[in-house]
């Protein structure tokens, strides 16, 4: 087993490790800590978009179409950088990860925000309910974009997450 210091992104990866750890052996093989890591970082950025969103339109009545565009700029934009420095211990240039991911999230943003969450009320599905099935594909959609597309290894075991570490040697 590698030797971890102690600072943050160390800290959180035990945290998930441990959290997954103690999930039946069948969750344990489908549920990598960096799922779980990133559930919880984007949990997080998701209460984070809902508080702007509401400070912005109830405390200080800026139109809800822009409250609803910072809130969503400023979460995606937080969830990139912890997920990077916590989740997936990146050490890439940021620039080049930065313009991927924008290109990512307004692929998002428009094949799931948009296309599933409105074709399927325009099909008749309440909207809210549209919201929140458009919401689970983009879950499933960013963290596999996350994980292997913006933040890609090149390929050394060493630079991997320890869970695929772990499983390449079972």
């Amino acid at each position: 087993m590698q030797q971890r210091s102690g600072g943050a992104a160390d800290r959180f990866t035990r945290v998930c490790e441990t959290l997954v750890g103690l999930l039946p052996r069948a969750l344990r093989r489908f549920i990598a800590p960096t799922l779980l890591g990133f559930a919880l970082i984007n949990s997080f950025t998701f209460a984070v978009d809902l508080v702007v969103l509401t400070v912005m339109r109830s405390v200080f009545g800026v139109a809800l179409w822009l409250s609803i565009t910072v809130g969503y700029v400023l979460a995606f934009g937080l969830s990139f950088l912890l997920n990077r420095t916590l989740n997936f211990h990146s050490h890439a240039p940021i620039g080049k990860q930065a313009v991927v991911y924008a290109v990512v999230v307004v692929i998002n943003y428009l094949a799931f925000i948009l296309g599933v969450g409105s074709g399927l009320a325009a099909l008749g599905l309440e909207y809210h309910v549209a919201r929140v099935l458009a919401g689970g594909c983009e879950a499933v959609y960013m963290y596999c974009a996350m994980r292997w597309i913006v933040f890609r290894r090149n390929g050394s075991r060493e630079d991997a997450p320890r869970d695929e570490r772990q499983s390449a040697s079972r």
